[in-house]
């Protein structure tokens, strides 16, 4: 009867701190996204272990990790949050979406291997017809579990490109682009010189391929992952956590970079660089935006994915030099 008069305590709160210190495994970071204090946050995690009979975050080096029950209440966590907005916030899901009055904060991930011009148009759209709402943007990374926090309400959407969205997500189809070789101007594939002209699959294979980072620890990425079905490795030397940063590396060094046609062209007029065919044939490059289930009726962000679609098609492949 004890324990049972103890979990007649709990509040939502309670299970949001729960959630968001398992989840930051920081109590100053907790604190920092409940809007509370460090001071607070300690006290309620105190409560949560005397309720759980568990440390719930034990020291781990220089941080905090949290233990396996811990864990094991992550997600039934995140699933109470979620029903619990579902009851109690139906003002969110119905009605029109009032952008130019709205407050509302939209949480955007999305990959920089896109058009670089694509977030930067997003902001500016999102600014001018709802001037007074917040934008964060996160980038997607082998650290970012884009997946759990959407179905926890941490971003409002993600986008980016693969070759199977996950199943348990709502998509949008954004847009398609052709794969294609970014090269410096003296690369042989792209002046003819050293056997350029006989750009082959082989010779695109044996040479040196800069490359993002994996999205996940052992993840070969898009066009590894088709390469790989097809029996085939390339030779990867460099990869990169900032894809902006190697149309710079490409210019300066015999690197080849794979990639989306619309991302190639933004760089050549600017940078010693051509765009050239790739030799091994790719499946288009195409880019989704997802959303889970929990917010797949709430105005603000129908109207969200209304405007990243319509930037979407706003964007247009310039004419590259294709060699």
């Amino acid at each position: 009867m004890a324990q049972r008069r103890g979990f007649t305590n709990i509040d939502l709160h309670l299970v949001k701190v729960l959630y968001t210190v398992i989840s930051e495994r920081s109590v100053s970071r907790a604190a920092m996204r409940l809007q509370s204090t460090q001071p607070m946050v300690s006290a309620q995690l105190k409560r949560l272990r005397e309720l759980t009979g568990d440390p719930l975050l034990v020291r781990s080096g220089q941080g905090l990790a949290p233990t396996d029950a811990a864990l094991d209440m992550l997600e039934p966590a995140a699933r109470l949050l979620n029903e619990a907005e579902a009851l109690f916030a139906p003002a969110l899901r119905a009605g029109p979406f009032d952008a130019a009055n709205s407050r509302v904060c939209f949480r955007i991930a999305a990959s920089d291997y896109l058009d670089p011009l694509f977030l930067p148009r997003i902001v500016e759209l999102l600014k001018h017809e709802a001037p007074m709402t917040q934008v964060e943007l996160h980038p997607l990374s082998a650290e970012f579990d884009y997946r759990r926090k959407l179905a926890s309400g941490e971003v409002d959407l993600v986008i980016g490109n693969w070759l199977r969205p996950p199943e348990e997500l709502h998509l949008g189809r954004l847009m398609s682009d052709e794969i294609v070789c970014l090269v410096a101007a003296d690369h042989p594939a792209a002046t003819g010189r050293g056997g350029g002209r006989h750009w082959s699959a082989e010779r695109y294979l044996q040479s040196e391929h800069v490359a993002p980072m994996a999205l996940h620890a052992g993840a070969p990425g898009v066009i590894d992952e088709h390469l790989h079905a097809q029996g085939l490795q390339r030779n990867i030397v460099v990869r990169s956590a900032h894809f902006s940063l190697i149309p710079l590396m490409v210019a300066r060094s015999w690197l080849v970079l794979t990639t989306g046609r619309l991302f190639c062209t933004r760089y050549v007029e600017a940078m010693n660089l051509r765009i050239v065919r790739c030799p091994v044939q790719f499946p288009p490059l195409t880019y989704y935006q997802l959303w889970h289930e929990r917010s797949h009726a709430a105005a603000p962000l129908r109207w969200l994915r209304e405007r990243v679609r319509d930037v979407a098609k706003s964007l247009n492949v310039a004419p590259g030099k294709l060699q």
